[in-house]
């Protein structure tokens, strides 16, 4: 999800900043924007047209644009919150990537035949985790799950990844 962390890390930066581009970015444009990018994108991972990382960075960035402009204007200008969310979003994304998805080529046979089955058992489907987060930015009064449900995006991108990508090496 690279262009979910940079996304993030502009952010983080532009709020530790006191940008003028907060209020920009705080606008209801950007709220639409963002929540049609995740709506579409939650259409594209059940067509399957496009690799599944695709539509994860482009649900994770499109919700980082709802997030911010849907819960600035409701929040104080120097809330913590615009700052460290991002921050935890980039690193989480970033630690996954790099400690998870490129060590997957380690997994062994049965590990991945267990992690094929939960993940094509629907048990955790992306569209399910991403209308999570979707309805996670309404329930601004509950601010932990947000974070929380973008969490547990990251973690099912993981596994989808892993899938992916463990599948292309065996070819």
């Amino acid at each position: 999800m690279p262009f979910f962390i940079a996304l993030s890390l502009a952010f983080s930066f532009i709020v530790q900043s006191a940008s003028p581009l907060q209020s920009l970015l705080g606008s209801s444009t950007f709220n639409y924007i963002g929540i049609a990018l995740a709506a579409g994108s939650i259409v594209g991972i059940l067509l399957k047209k496009l690799p599944t990382q695709i539509w994860y960075d482009v649900f994770a960035s499109g919700a980082l644009l709802a997030w911010f402009g849907y819960w600035k204007p409701l929040f104080y200008d120097d809330s913590p919150i615009f700052f460290f969310y991002p921050l935890y979003f980039a690193f989480m994304a970033a630690f996954v990537s790099l400690f998870f998805i490129q060590k997957c080529q380690v997994i062994d046979y049965e590990t991945f035949c267990y992690m094929k089955s939960f993940s094509d058992g629907n048990k955790l489907p992306p569209w399910l985790v991403m209308t999570g987060v979707l309805v996670s930015l309404a329930l601004h009064q509950h601010y932990l799950l947000f974070p929380i449900m973008m969490t547990l995006l990251i973690i099912r991108f993981a596994l989808a990844s892993c899938i992916e990508q463990h599948l292309t090496n065996r070819s």
